[in-house]
């Protein structure tokens, strides 16, 4: 277990900064440097909600290494469809792990920050579309093999929960969406393609205290999951860089700071 920034307990409040689709490449490599120095010294953690790259090239996951190696805090990240497009993700979680971010793929992590047991699942999730235009599990065997990937996301997010149910603070990292509340503003027509509320079952279930997801450019910020709120961090959603959140282990509402 990681422990707390400052090293010992405290009341204050966990900061923390959330941003998707950062599309590291040549061209921007800097702007997202001086982004990611900007933040931490004003945060305990960042997370990252996938599409770290553009093209899923290793080299372009190594350029975020590079800004990421030089930080102060932790760096939590889940992958993208953009992280795979080049068949080579293994090779680009590889690079980021080397630089010590944690890379969460159907899977937790617990870390102490300010002395409260933060605990995190993080996947990428996957598509299946939502009330209304639902992916069922029937036809060809490739639409059941999509299905079943979802589904798999969906067990592993129960059992990330599950496991981390302890912790006072709660948080599910995604990339693609829970709720079609966030993706209001893109065309309806491509909303199966930007999440699945399969997801949103263990999430009902669980209420985690935070949730964040990216890929919908054109989405909306906020939205729900029963209890929990979810959060679209995509950096055109945002406008911005990252967005920062105070969480507290007293079970108050989440505040997005800016």
């Amino acid at each position: 277990m990681a422990s707390s920034r400052n090293g010992s307990p405290s009341n204050a409040p966990i900061r923390l900064a959330a941003a998707g689709d950062v599309h590291i490449r040549d061209s921007n490599r800097d702007e997202i440097g001086r982004a990611f120095r900007g933040v931490e010294r004003d945060v305990d953690l960042i997370l990252l909600a996938g599409d770290l790259t553009t093209h899923g090239d290793p080299a372009q996951a190594e350029l975020l290494a590079e800004v990421c190696r030089t930080l102060s805090v932790p760096v939590i990240a889940v992958l993208g469809n953009h992280d795979l497009h080049a068949d080579r993700a293994g090779e680009v979680r590889r690079a980021l792990e080397d630089a010590s971010v944690t890379m969460l793929e159907r899977a937790h992590t617990v870390m102490g920050v300010r002395g409260t047991e933060l605990g995190i699942v993080g996947l990428k999730g996957f598509v299946g579309g939502f009330a209304g235009s639902n992916l069922p599990d029937f036809g060809e065997p490739q639409l059941r093999a999509v299905y079943a990937t979802t589904t798999a996301d969906v067990e592993a997010l129960d059992e990330g929960l599950r496991a981390i149910s302890m912790c006072p603070v709660r948080i599910v990292l995604l990339h693609y969406s829970p709720t079609a509340e966030t993706l209001e503003g893109e065309p309806a027509g491509i909303w199966a393609f930007l999440g699945s509320d399969r997801l949103a079952a263990p999430i009902l279930e669980h209420a985690p205290d935070l949730v964040l997801h990216g890929h919908a450019h054109a989405g909306t910020f906020e939205g729900r999951v029963g209890e929990s709120p979810v959060y679209n961090v995509s950096v055109p959603v945002m406008g911005k860089d990252f967005w920062v959140f105070e969480l507290t282990s007293e079970r108050r509402p989440i505040t997005p700071i800016h």
